[in-house]
């Protein structure tokens, strides 16, 4: 609080607000298949990447150990030679192949699923998922437990 100028024992609030900086988190949520449908003959994208984190906090990329959730840069250093590998590449997402009116860093296939136990605490996949992000990977999925 501060005084004011007319009169010294009379105080005058004053507020300070620190303006917060507004966060957006999109979710995709995946449509629902005709349960009718034979999806045995779908093969999976060979630039899908899952990350998957065991109940003892190991981290493996598809299948290639990555270190653990204590020490995550192993993992973010592979996935930027990755991503920087389908630069090279132009490895893009599937429909942006043609689309030139769009950066080519955006066109480039950067998306990493996370697969984790519900057991696991937050803050560990949480760990796990900014050296993620930080590597450069967008967007940034989570698979649940009973998908396969």
């Amino acid at each position: 609080m501060a005084t004011s100028a007319g009169s010294r024992n009379r105080a005058v609030p004053y507020i300070n607000v620190t303006p917060l900086k507004p966060s957006r988190f999109k979710a995709d949520i995946p449509t629902q298949h005709d349960p009718n449908e034979d999806v045995s003959k779908l093969k999976p994208n060979p630039l899908t990447l899952v990350v998957s984190i065991s109940t003892d906090l190991q981290l493996k990329l598809n299948q290639d150990p990555m270190g653990s959730v204590n020490d995550p840069s192993g993992l973010a250093a592979k996935l930027q030679q990755t991503f920087q590998q389908r630069r090279e590449q132009h490895a893009y997402k599937v429909g942006m192949e043609t689309a030139t009116n769009i950066p080519e860093d955006q066109r480039i296939e950067k998306t990493v699923f996370v697969k984790a136990p519900r057991v696991l605490r937050y803050g560990d996949v949480v760990k796990v998922i900014d050296a993620i992000k930080g590597a450069g990977a967008s967007p940034v999925g989570l698979q649940v437990d009973d998908l396969p």
